[in-house]
């Protein structure tokens, strides 16, 4: 796959249909399908968990080629209800995603996914490798303990600013357990203890996901960031609902596929050692570092390694 620096996002489009699917468990999730209806069906799996997708995420795809397919995970985004973490687990969200393809006539399609969405893409296709046709795979999260300590307790290393505000949101006496203290308020009913609590917890993300400084939104959605913070502080205290090694113990059931990894070498939030180890179990996999980047898929070298590999998989058949 040719690495071309200059590549941009495609037009601004809008959904050729959308709707609100009733997954059960009392959850509502929203998706959307743009692009050619009879086109290559590929499937947008975004971050978080709890991010949610926005209309910039069309914007990866040729949509002359592809039916791109975008869908709010359970409790973010237009999904409902709004940052609900009961019967919300890795196991549901496959299966809403089974639900998703199943509605719109899908045999297989191609999985994107990012962050979380790359976590989520590869428990997908372990569960499902029939319906895959092939993986783009960014900003590598494996859901294993190393990383949850390293994004609680280690990332400071590298963003100790970022880190002092997010520990010192906590009174001294809790910070000596971040997770649950935080999670404490997250999901306490008041607005005026669980919101502050997801602005210090999405705020430091934030500060970590760029390799140049990035001082976010002077004001940022409150819902949007509750559903981000309080998601994934659940899915961090279950262990992402996968046992440990689960991923890598199970990747031979999709190692036949084709896979593209982009990786920002200063990635902060997700460390390259976990896209290491996932190219290294998966021969097939093409493995593209970018030496200017951190975490995020808009930053410019990895936003045109996207793009690249979404050109360089209208070549691959069935």
């Amino acid at each position: 796959m040719p690495f071309t620096r200059g590549s941009d996002l495609f037009p601004a489009i809008t959904p050729n249909q959308s709707g609100m699917l009733d997954v059960g468990d009392g959850h509502h999730v929203y998706w959307e399908e743009c692009g050619n209806p009879q086109g290559v069906a590929l499937i947008f799996l975004h971050g978080g968990p709890g991010a949610g997708c926005s209309s910039i995420h069309r914007r990866f795809f040729d949509p002359k080629h592809y039916r791109i397919i975008l869908m709010d995970q359970r409790g973010c985004g237009r999904s409902t209800p709004t940052a609900a973490i009961e019967n919300n687990t890795t196991d549901h969200l496959i299966d809403d995603l089974e639900q998703l393809r199943t509605l719109l006539e899908i045999e297989r399609w191609f999985i994107f996914g990012g962050s979380w969405g790359s976590t989520l893409a590869l428990a997908y296709g372990v569960a499902h490798p029939k319906r895959c046709r092939g993986f783009i795979l960014r900003g590598i999260f494996m859901g294993q303990p190393y990383e949850c300590d390293w994004f609680l307790n280690r990332m400071g290393t590298f963003q100790p600013e970022a880190a002092r505000a997010f520990s010192s949101f906590l009174p001294l006496e809790e910070r000596r357990d971040l997770l649950n203290n935080y999670i404490r308020r997250l999901n306490h009913p008041d607005p005026d203890i669980h919101l502050p609590a997801a602005h210090a917890w999405s705020s430091y993300e934030e500060a970590c996901a760029t390799l140049l400084p990035y001082h976010g939104s002077s004001n940022p959605d409150p819902v949007s960031t509750l559903c981000l913070a309080r998601l994934e502080a659940h899915y961090f205290k279950h262990q992402f609902f996968m046992e440990e090694d689960y991923l890598l113990n199970n990747l031979h059931r999709i190692t036949h596929l084709p896979c593209i990894i982009v990786q920002g070498r200063y990635d902060t939030v997700c460390p390259p050692v976990t896209a290491e180890h996932l190219s290294q179990a998966w021969a097939k996999a093409q493995y593209i570092v970018i030496p200017d980047a951190g975490h995020s898929a808009l930053e410019s070298g990895i936003r045109a390694a996207l793009i690249n590999a979404t050109q360089a998989f209208k070549a691959v058949s069935d």
